[in-house]
């Protein structure tokens, strides 16, 4: 049985991947997409989303990462994968399953899902392009404004030479709201001679093993719920394996924040410190809410903070 931390644009950037994937649990990671255009990438960009590539694409603790491409036409996702690897890319994964509408109205993402033929034309192009030693992977939602094409978009992907396939069990139009529909994920991985990872809904052990009973998947994404249960990875594992398990206290979780607090205000500088180095703090606070009572009121402390000093102290008041 295999965990992996999904990606999430805006929200899991290398830096929270070194954070979860050192709780342990987790078996790969993806990075947030690189959106494709017709031209050609260089070098930096890629390190820019995935700075693992210089350590073999391995976070710290030695956590597989894949890089993950967004495009809608054939030829430059496929040169860009190539330049990926060329940069130190050991896997490509391709978004099919982005819900935005700005990424929608760009011609990637979820939107198509409407035309099976398109995400077949862009994962053969992307395999044919690359050693056979460089797994391709996919991930799709279940379809755009309904479910009607889901196996049609599976067997695309499968059909053009994939490696794997990770199913969100929701269409676009379904967001993120509740619930998932796992069902469909068990009639895809019946139908798919690939290993196949279901993805949606997965808060805590006892959804995970739902989850498990209606897939049949031995392969899990995990998203939101990682957010908000920081050592889910690690408690599923522990259910798993029929071990008992005692969850992270708040004041673990909150060392944790503040870790990736000081990680994160080099990448702001010091001119935009103030405005911007704890806006992801408060960004995950609100999925932590979910677990901890403690994360909201941390949450009411901070929210209106923007000097760098007052987080500070809220943090060591808080932990």
């Amino acid at each position: 049985m295999q965990l992996f931390l999904a990606p999430m644009e805006g929200v899991v950037d290398y830096q929270v991947r070194d954070l979860l994937s050192a709780l342990g649990g987790l078996d790969g990671c993806v990075t947030e997409f690189i959106r494709v255009t017709d031209s050609s990438l260089p070098r930096r960009v890629f390190l820019r989303y995935a700075p693992e590539i210089e350590q073999h694409c391995l976070t710290p603790s030695g956590t597989p990462v894949k890089v993950q491409l967004l495009g809608g036409q054939p030829e430059p996702v496929a040169r860009n994968a190539q330049r990926a690897v060329a940069a130190g890319a050991t896997a490509i994964d391709l978004n099919f399953g982005c819900p935005a509408k700005t990424v929608n109205k760009s011609d990637g993402g979820a939107c198509l899902l409407r035309e099976p033929e398109r995400v077949h034309a862009i994962v053969a192009a992307v395999r044919n392009a690359l050693p056979d030693t460089v797994p391709v992977s996919a991930k799709i939602r279940l379809g755009f404004d309904d479910a009607s094409r889901y196996l049609d978009n599976a067997l695309a992907v499968y059909e053009a030479g994939a490696n794997e396939l990770t199913v969100h069990a929701r269409t676009k139009r379904d967001g993120y709201r509740p619930p998932a529909y796992w069902e469909y994920i068990a009639r895809i991985r019946e139908a798919v001679a690939m290993p196949v990872i279901a993805n949606g809904e997965i808060w805590s052990p006892e959804d995970f093993e739902r989850c498990r009973a209606v897939t049949g998947c031995d392969r899990f994404m995990l998203g939101r719920g990682l957010l908000a249960r920081p050592d889910l990875a690690r408690a599923i594992k522990a259910r798993a394996a029929g071990e008992d398990y005692t969850p992270m206290p708040w004041r673990e979780v909150c060392q944790m924040l503040h870790r990736y607090y000081r990680m994160s205000q080099p990448h702001w500088g010091s001119k935009n410190a103030s405005k911007y180095c704890g806006n992801r703090i408060k960004q995950w606070l609100m999925y932590l809410q979910r677990q901890y009572p403690e994360a909201a009121t941390f949450f009411e402390q901070i929210k209106r903070e923007r000097e760098p000093a007052r987080f500070e102290a809220a943090f060591r008041q808080a932990a």
